[in-house]
């Protein structure tokens, strides 16, 4: 990950290499802070209301003080601005802050985008299948993007050891859910299909978008229970960025 900037709560703009979290921040100790990853395109944040938005959703589910939009929204176009990058990756942080500390921990981090996107939209992405449990048990904050992500990461790796490139999580039934950090699309004709959200599973604001975007193509949209065989006869498949 290449930091371009970095901007902080009751500080604005930092050194990308200061040190900005406590020791004793629960973000840190526990991993009790939400966040959400947005696309920088031209300079300006994709769909930021949304991700805010569901930023709120999140902190909320985890217990965290409650959000202020309108900091991180400042600290979001100061960092984007010192980036002096136009396509970017944007991601924002929402933490308790220290132990004790009444006061939350925003953050707004800019990063370069990752280059192996590109190479994996030219060729595709090979993907294996990984059991998920989330959606079976609300009380693991289904539809929350937390920083608690190792459980996701484990899942990329073992994709990796198993030369691929991404994972598809499943329920016990062979219902086909999410990605580590992608929602699942397939085509058959004129149809876009993908996982409902009542699965448990995240609500990105890329989702969203193909669903808002898809009749003015001419396709239509389905969302629901599919197993994993649905899938795999699908006309294509693909992802799409939580984002």
């Amino acid at each position: 990950m290449t930091v371009l900037a970095l901007a902080v709560g009751g500080r604005g703009v930092v050194p990308p290499d200061e040190a900005v979290v406590h020791a004793d921040d629960e973000g840190l100790l526990r991993g009790r802070a939400a966040f959400e990853t947005v696309r920088v395109y031209d300079g300006r944040p994709f769909r930021l209301g949304e991700h805010l938005e569901r930023l709120v959703f999140s902190g909320e589910r985890i217990g965290l003080p409650p959000l202020d939009t309108a900091e991180l929204e400042t600290l979001a176009a100061e960092a984007v601005s010192a980036s002096g990058e136009p396509d970017a990756v944007l991601r924002l942080l929402w933490t308790p802050g220290r132990d004790g500390d009444a006061r939350p921990l925003a953050i707004a981090l800019v990063t370069a985008v990752p280059p192996q996107f590109e190479e994996w939209r030219e060729r595709g992405i090979r993907c294996i299948s990984l059991l998920g449990v989330a959606g079976e048990a609300p009380w693991l904050l289904r539809g929350v993007k937390s920083t608690s992500y190792a459980v996701n990461m484990a899942a990329e790796a073992e994709a990796r050891r198993r030369g691929a490139d991404d994972a598809i999580f499943v329920d016990r039934d062979g219902v086909v859910l999410e990605g580590p950090v992608t929602n699942v699309w397939w085509r058959r004709g004129q149809t876009l299909y993908t996982p409902a959200t009542g699965l448990g599973i995240l609500a990105g604001v890329t989702r969203a978008v193909l669903q808002e975007l898809a009749p003015a193509h001419g396709y239509t949209v389905e969302e629901g229970a599919y197993v994993l065989a649905e899938l795999a006869a699908a006309d294509e498949a693909f992802t799409s960025s939580t984002v």
